[in-house]
């Protein structure tokens, strides 16, 4: 696997008041089976700020047709544990420590999950920590095309509604590029960082209601 640039600490637990010490330095955990932790800074930054977020025209006529429907913290440790089988076969970082370090934060409000529904079934979603006006995003899965993506829509509504500020996405991909995010020298991200942790108490986003709701046939118009 090709290490982003930015390792700046090895070693050390996955307790949840060091998990939370790291995000709110911009720092997060990634590493392989058998490794100890491995914490990561990576310069540039993926970061997606609300308003830039991409509809594209397709993903438009997916989110109107009503076909999917999306939820918050209906199911975060089955959307956690897709994104490890997902990539179980390429080598993933989410062994069982950090399944299990990740669902003790989420216990304790500040680990969500955004799900995106097909027919009543599970079809993708994501999962990261919120802290703030900052969303750390740490992974997407989908299980039909688009359902991550429209996850990430759902995502979007909801830092808007929080007054989220900022979406981490830590590692550049085409995919994250295509939907609006941009790359923000480290400097540039640690100084936003401290910015909007200080404009808001540190304290977890408030979910959308616990049931399914159908994405709006308007949504992106």
């Amino acid at each position: 696997m090709n290490e982003p640039n930015g390792l700046v600490a090895a070693g050390g637990d996955l307790s949840p008041a060091r998990l939370l010490a790291a995000y709110r330095r911009g720092i997060f955990p990634w590493y392989g089976a058998g490794e100890p932790p491995l914490w990561w800074s990576p310069d540039p930054r993926a970061v997606l700020q609300p308003g830039n977020f991409h509809r594209s025209r397709s993903l438009l006529r997916t989110l109107r047709s009503g076909r999917f429907s999306v939820s918050v913290d209906q199911d975060f440790e089955g959307i956690i544990r897709l994104c490890a089988e997902t990539r179980s076969a390429t080598g993933t970082w989410l062994g069982p420590d950090m399944i299990s370090a990740y669902c003790e934060l989420h216990r304790l409000g500040f680990a969500h999950s955004v799900e995106s529904w097909y027919e009543g079934k599970l079809a993708g979603g994501l999962y990261g920590v919120s802290i703030g006006r900052v969303f750390f995003g740490e992974s997407m899965v989908s299980l039909r095309p688009d359902a991550s993506k429209v996850a990430l829509a759902g995502l979007v509504g909801m830092a808007n509604q929080s007054e989220i500020a900022l979406i981490d996405c830590q590692i550049p991909n085409e995919h994250l590029m295509r939907l609006g995010a941009m790359l923000m020298p480290r400097a540039a991200f640690l100084d936003t960082l401290a910015v909007e942790l200080a404009r808001a108490p540190v304290r977890p986003i408030q979910p959308a209601p616990p049931v399914p709701t159908q994405i709006a046939r308007d949504e992106g118009s």
